[in-house]
């Protein structure tokens, strides 16, 4: 009976932290290193806000150039390898349960897919110079990277799909996240979002009337029903830090009564992204309680 006892009070004490902690791990994801001034990625990870940190950005690739570029403003120079600073701040990040991604693209035309083998070659570099693989010039060290993020806001839809299966090939363990915008679907990230590849999408819920938040949240959350449609994806809310940040801004308590409550309910949800560290000023922090 005593044995009994135990393994009945053990199994209640399972149930109730079941009960009592979110099923799907919401979290909030940001992005990090377009503003020098924001402060370091270690500032970022210790604020213990984030689960999900975008590096941002690998902006120039494609289009016959011979070596993607990473770009990550008032921090670093890559070409002058000071980026390499990073290394133990990614690591440090990740000690702590945070995974950090490598983010591709960004709102400039200097990128582009125009093949699936230079999906493949591209794959080859990312997976060399960021992840797991091998090379003697990794811009921020020798950190090996969680994942990639799709941030695809130019150019044709075409070959983001080679991309992703190319890099789940290395390993199939790699987290994959993709940024499309809240129209539904996404012009550039549809056919690879489609793949069911990609463990997370964060939707951005800004710089698009039709589907941002506006006084109230009905085009929103038609949009969001839309996007919860996707494959074998967390969804999560991606939103501006702040009024100057984007278009589209929701104050913390409109998000925490008007929107959470709804898109919540959704087995889909994943949780919050934020654009970006910059103008984070007390957002995430406002938000995170009830993410």
């Amino acid at each position: 009976m005593a044995c009994q006892s135990k393994a009945l009070t053990l199994l209640l004490s399972i149930l109730l932290v079941s009960f009592c902690k979110p099923s799907n791990g919401a979290g909030i994801a940001i992005y990090w290193g377009q503003y020098g001034e924001e402060g370091s990625l270690a500032d970022t990870c210790n604020t213990g806000n984030y689960q999900f940190v975008n590096v941002a950005f690998l902006y120039k690739f494609g289009n016959g150039v011979p070596t993607p570029v990473l770009d990550l403003a008032g921090h670093c120079s890559p070409s002058a390898g000071t980026c390499t600073v990073f290394s133990d701040q990614i690591k440090s990040c990740q000690s702590q349960g945070i995974k950090v991604l490598l983010s591709i693209g960004g709102a400039t035309p200097t990128y582009s897919l125009s093949s699936a083998d230079e999906a493949a070659q591209l794959a080859n570099y990312i997976w060399n110079n960021f992840l797991g693989g091998q090379s003697s010039s990794r811009p921020l060290g020798d950190a090996i990277l969680d994942g990639v993020d799709f941030d695809i806001e130019v150019g044709s839809g075409q070959f983001w799909d080679d991309l992703a299966r190319a890099l789940k090939g290395f390993n199939q363990q790699l987290h994959l996240a993709a940024a499309p915008q809240c129209p539904f679907p996404d012009a550039h990230l549809d056919t690879a979002i489609k793949t069911g590849l990609f463990d997370y999408v964060w939707v951005q819920f800004y710089n698009n009337p039709q589907c941002q938040y506006s006084g109230d949240a009905v085009n929103l959350l038609n949009a969001w029903n839309q996007w919860i449609t996707v494959p074998n994806s967390q969804v999560f809310l991606g939103l501006p830090a702040a009024s100057d940040a984007a278009p589209g801004f929701i104050p913390a308590n409109d998000l925490i009564t008007k929107v959470l409550p709804s898109i919540k309910s959704s087995s889909k949800y994943g949780g919050v992204m934020l654009w970006n560290k910059r103008f984070d000023n007390g957002y995430s922090d406002a938000i995170k309680g009830s993410v």
